[in-house]
């Protein structure tokens, strides 16, 4: 029974761990919602406010645009993650594997669509659709951790209408809901003959050795939200901004299957619903933005984000009660902080560039090969060419570095993984981000 519901429970769990993974952003977070932004490493990003993807930084920025805008854009992003350890602590009959996984990350597209429209002198309306979460890692379904995890698959869709009203000459405030849809799949490996041989003699004498298959969940939840965001004029040259986001709650609910599984094990490891209940954490930025002279525009920013909201996985079945011992996160709460600067060579051509320090939630005691996340260095480069008056394409790159990403597991830490393995080692982790926008104005 204990093993069956460590099977369950750690592929119920691996749900929520399935949005991390190497995301551009720490913990499950993906900051990549404008081009524009990311050529200045998102510095300046809750006072920028240069077009409609203010609307996800800062609702109240949408003060500074005129008339009508629409933006549309995209992020390619290619996490890297490849292991290198061993393996111990593996349930009886159960294969360690071969190779550590190869890179788990894969290019996948982000994109974006951002509205604001100009109601009156005073006041903006918009919508901004958007992706907060989301990535895919696959590693090598043989891989010596397979039974932690071979695929994870994440995709969310944010609708976020938001209003801004100028108060004065110096205060505009801003406000948004979002409500937001999630949908996961996550894979692993199940060892039909070690939970066979736990079941007794009997039921491992009609299974066999080497006995495995694919287990699969998928999970789906809707929630609502809210931003809030002001931005003050300090002076001609100088603004700032101040913008927070709040949690989402969600109950995922989903199925766990397990394919190719031998009819003796038909009642120890059932197909059945189960549900999970996370809530992400809230946002709070603060931003400037200080134009030097008709050249040049610098810009920072500081980014509180609430991860110590995210301490236990307790996964539920349908009659409420707990499926197996909730899994142990312990996450803390982390800044991000970044700086740019901005050159504009005439009325069309415009470079940007930055950098930023984003600090991981996790410590290593606690890092699974669902998140093997770890502390991230940027650098950012971009620009903006404007084909006509009421026209811009933005572009940028970054690079994010990060130190290797240490995997400790161990059977008191992990109680959750017993019987699945316990690596040991580190993640070779980084990525690459590509960006591009189109702003037209009517």
């Amino acid at each position: 029974m204990m093993f069956k519901k460590r099977i369950i429970g750690c592929s119920v769990a691996g749900a929520l761990l399935a949005m991390a993974g190497n995301a551009a952003a720490s913990g499950f977070g993906l900051l990549e919602q404008s081009a524009s932004g990311l050529g200045n490493a998102y510095a300046g990003g809750a006072a920028g406010a240069e077009d409609a993807t203010t609307i996800f930084f800062n609702p109240a920025g949408m003060s500074r645009l005129s008339g009508k805008q629409i933006v549309v854009g995209a992020t390619a992003i290619k996490p890297t993650g490849k292991f290198a350890g061993t393996v111990t602590g593996l349930a009886p009959l159960q294969v360690a594997g071969t190779g550590a996984g190869g890179d788990a990350g894969s290019w996948e597209l982000v994109p974006n669509a951002y509205f604001a429209m100009e109601v009156n002198p005073r006041t903006r309306v918009g919508l901004g659709i958007n992706a907060p979460f989301g990535l895919q890692t696959e590693y090598d379904p043989a891989w010596m951790g397979r039974y932690q995890g071979i695929k994870s698959r994440l995709e969310t869709i944010n609708l976020n209408p938001s209003i801004s009203y100028q108060v004065n000459d110096t205060v505009t405030l801003g406000a948004g809901v979002n409500y937001q849809r999630i949908k996961g799949v996550l894979t692993s490996m199940t060892n039909f003959s070690a939970a066979a041989f736990a079941a007794g003699a009997g039921v491992f004498a009609l299974v066999g050795a080497n006995k495995e298959g694919l287990s699969t969940l998928t999970g789906s939840d809707t929630a609502w939200g809210y931003n809030l965001g002001a931005l003050i004029n300090v002076s001609p040259v100088t603004r700032v901004g101040v913008a927070y986001r709040s949690r989402l709650k969600y109950n995922l609910g989903g199925t766990v299957t397990f394919a190719n599984r031998p009819a003796a094990l038909a009642a120890a490891l059932p197909d059945q619903a189960v549900t999970l209940a996370v809530t992400t954490p809230d946002i709070f930025s603060v931003s400037a933005v200080h134009q030097l002279d008709d050249k040049w525009e610098i810009m920072g920013d500081a980014t509180w984000t609430g991860w110590s909201v995210f301490q236990q996985l307790n996964v539920l079945k349908m009659n409420g009660t707990s499926l197996s011992v909730p899994t142990p996160e312990n996450w803390k709460d982390t800044w991000r902080i970044s700086a740019g600067a901005s050159y504009r060579y005439n009325s069309q051509w415009l470079a940007r560039m930055g950098v930023g320090y984003d600090q991981t939630p996790i410590s290593d005691a606690y890092r699974t090969v669902r998140i093997p996340d770890q502390d991230r260095y940027q650098i950012a480069l971009g620009g903006q060419y404007k084909p006509t008056r009421d026209s811009a394409i933005d572009f940028s790159y970054s690079h994010l570095f990060m130190r290797n990403a240490a995997v400790n597991q161990n059977a008191a830490v992990n109680t959750d993984l017993a019987g699945k393995g316990l690596l040991s080692g580190s993640f070779k982790v980084s990525a690459d981000i590509l960006s591009v926008q189109y702003t037209y104005g009517f």
